[in-house]
């Protein structure tokens, strides 16, 4: 089998405030020692694989990571504002404990129409979330036709391109996970995908 293209996708490391199970989505929080520690890891891992190019988020967390992966690979690096992780509105930066006693109706209305209901104070919807994050991957997958690549993303950014590579239904989005510093990748082939590693 003759790949196009190999992905590394990598989520970032540990970020400050991970114990109280935070949802942070654009709020801008740098990593931990840990979660460095965790990059510098993954960095070593990676150190000696052929890429042409790093991409990333414009958030701290992923940028911070995708630099310190970079140092073993002398390849651009692209900052890109569309692969920011879900708007969150009036949630950013609660706790799931706090959302749920503040926003009871809401997480009731989430739960009924998972893909579409969008979060109060100009949040996202999963769906929309979906076409931002799965429109600016295949300009990248494109772009990079034939090269192996890596991208630093996110929880919900990577379930999302990973759901689009099984061919899973985003409902299911929930049933992927994705640690703090883990990798995944994925085999793009002319006529389908392989999924290599998920949650390395």
């Amino acid at each position: 089998m003759n790949r196009v293209s190999r992905v590394y996708l990598v989520r970032h490391g540990q970020v400050y405030g991970y114990e109280n199970f935070p949802v942070y989505g654009h709020t801008d929080v740098e990593l931990t020692e840990v979660g460095i520690l965790q990059t510098e890891h993954l960095a070593a891992t990676l150190r000696l694989t052929n890429l042409n190019a790093i991409y990333s988020s414009d958030l701290k967390r992923s940028v911070t990571g995708a630099r310190i992966i970079a140092r073993h690979h002398d390849v651009p690096l692209h900052v890109m504002p569309e692969l920011r992780e879900m708007q969150f509105g009036d949630w950013e930066g609660l706790s799931l404990s706090e959302i749920r006693q503040r926003f009871p109706e809401e997480l009731d209305k989430r739960k009924a129409d998972l893909l579409n209901y969008r979060i109060p104070g100009n949040g996202e919807s999963i769906g929309e979330l979906s076409e931002r994050i799965i429109a600016c991957f295949r300009k990248i997958l494109e772009q990079q036709a034939g090269s192996d690549f890596l991208l630093v993303g996110h929880g919900a950014v990577n379930r999302i391109i990973l759901c689009d590579a099984l061919g899973l239904d985003l409902a299911r989005l929930f049933g992927i996970q994705q640690d703090y510093g883990c990798l995944n990748i994925i085999d793009y082939l002319p006529d389908s995908t392989v999924i290599r590693l998920m949650n390395g």
